[in-house]
């Protein structure tokens, strides 16, 4: 994608995992999330999604999976008013088909890497690379749940109603069984990120996935994990060329410092 239209202020958010859970929670994620476009959108701050938007997003050719719409109606307007949103893919919603770049979305399979003023950022989910040479792959099952023979003959023998409800389901399980690995996952994250910006030219790596928010400070660069929207309310603000992990308040709509 064209990265010379990103400036600062950036936001970057990843795993707010919506319709993932019951519709009391779900509401209040989407409430919340909305709060916070809303605060993007008065304060000219532009958003990079870093992977794991929604739990579940199998995109048939006819069909979608029904929901978000509210909140997808309002990034419109602000893809439309503040600028283009990136959208990172992650293993939860990886099969967009044209849907999400209609709603003004630049969809991204793999990862970003931009120059903001002197700085050179690498934004990723961080369940793996396409790129071997980047030494992050990924697990055996992303590699096959990513297939497009896979998606082919599951779009075939299932129709779309069906389709996206096994999706969901599965989607669920998966995210309770990963959450079991989720220490190991950061550890792998950790050990990855330090060895990247020590042997690269990159200066910031910014991903999600293990639902740990973190800030790893070396002299050779900086790695943050996102965390969880869903659960933490954390992100993180690229600003004046510094960059925060935050936390984003729905009681007062403001993003202080996390701790």
């Amino acid at each position: 994608m064209d990265t010379s239209s990103l400036s600062q202020p950036l936001l970057f958010i990843s795993d707010i995992h919506l319709g993932g859970f019951s519709d009391d929670k779900n509401a209040k994620i989407e409430s919340e999330l909305l709060q916070l476009l809303k605060y993007c959108r008065q304060n000219d701050i532009r958003i990079i999604i870093a992977g794991d938007f929604f739990d579940y997003w199998m995109a048939y050719p006819d069909a979608v999976p029904q929901l978000g719409k509210k909140v997808l109606n309002h990034f419109r307007e602000y893809n439309t008013s503040v600028g283009v949103t990136p959208f990172i893919t992650g293993n939860h919603d990886h099969w967009t088909r044209d849907y999400l770049s209609q709603q003004g979305f630049e969809v991204v399979h793999n990862s970003i890497t931009c120059s903001i003023n002197s700085k050179k950022l690498m934004i990723l989910h961080g369940d793996g690379l396409a790129d071997t040479n980047l030494e992050l792959p990924y697990p055996p099952l992303h590699r096959f749940l990513h297939h497009p023979t896979f998606v082919q003959w599951y779009q075939k023998l299932l129709p779309p109603r069906m389709g996206i409800t096994i999706m969901k389901y599965f989607a669920r399980f998966t995210r309770f069984i990963d959450s079991v690995d989720d220490d190991k996952k950061a550890q792998t994250l950790n050990n990855w990120a330090k060895k990247t910006l020590k042997e690269s030219d990159i200066d910031i790596i910014l991903c999600g996935h293990d639902h740990i928010p973190r800030t790893k400070h070396f002299t050779f660069g900086t790695y943050i994990n996102l965390g969880t929207f869903c659960a933490h309310q954390t992100l993180a603000l690229y600003d004046d060329d510094k960059l925060s992990l935050m936390r984003w308040n729905p009681q007062s709509q403001s993003l202080n410092h996390f701790e």
